[in-house]
């Protein structure tokens, strides 16, 4: 994660995790929430370019304007079962990506520290915060674990092609599940070792807090909820 201080608090992050699983992934509101959808689907890659995370934020862009090509261009024109394929694919696009892209983002610019200390301050139980700490640790070791194991095998030519594709599913999947599984009994001995376990208060040297754009955020977030609120009731 280098030196990168994060434009947002963590609170302010896993609010947003929520807001974008809530109004994008589960599309609450209907079409009367429209637009603030589509706010929410721009905010994720706003804050990938702010942490400089150019490449994801670039394949998620192709992505979704692909989906949308096919949406308007592509769907129009097609019937009968091709046609509800392509809908599921679009909706599933659609309203995952935005979601998808906010994790990345979270996972990517907040340290397990930061997280801890957010958690405290939010006075949530240790029993869900250490678990989470791990889960924090897991995915990023798991993908540096299958990036090693992709390039020991392409050392190899073991690929899609050159008839090599069973041997590319036992030398690379039984790799990985086996990593993951080791990976996680030593993220938790890790969490344990450095006393996430212990009942008593732990001190935190790192620090956090609210900044303008967490305010900018929390303002927004409170006007989205508040339509909706309004949309429900009128």
């Amino acid at each position: 994660m280098g030196t990168y201080k994060s434009l947002l608090d963590p609170r302010t992050k896993l609010l947003l995790v929520f807001v974008e699983a809530t109004f994008v992934l589960a599309t609450m509101g209907g079409e009367s929430m429209e637009l603030f959808r589509i706010i929410f689907t721009v905010v994720p890659f706003m804050l990938l370019i702010s942490s400089k995370r150019y490449k994801t934020c670039i394949i998620g862009l192709m992505v979704l304007f692909i989906t949308w090509a096919l949406e308007y261009i592509a769907y129009p024109h097609m019937s009968g079962m091709l046609s509800y394929l392509m809908l599921a694919v679009i909706t599933v696009v659609t309203r995952f990506l935005p979601a998808y892209l906010m994790g990345s983002y979270v996972i990517q610019t907040t340290t397990v520290s930061e997280f801890k200390a957010a958690m405290d301050k939010m006075h949530v139980t240790d029993k869900l915060t250490i678990p989470m700490c791990v889960m924090f640790r897991f995915f990023p070791t798991v993908r540096e674990e299958k990036d090693s194991i992709n390039a020991a095998m392409r050392m190899r030519g073991i690929a899609f092609g050159g008839g090599k594709v069973s041997k590319m599913l036992e030398y690379r999947i039984v790799p990985i599940i086996s990593c993951s599984a080791k990976i996680g009994e030593e993220l938790s001995a890790s969490a344990l070792t450095r006393g996430l376990g212990k009942t008593n208060r732990r001190t935190n040297i790192c620090k956090i807090g609210f900044g303008i754009w967490d305010y900018i955020v929390f303002i927004f977030v409170a006007v989205t909820v508040i339509y909706w609120i309004y949309g429900v009731f009128r």
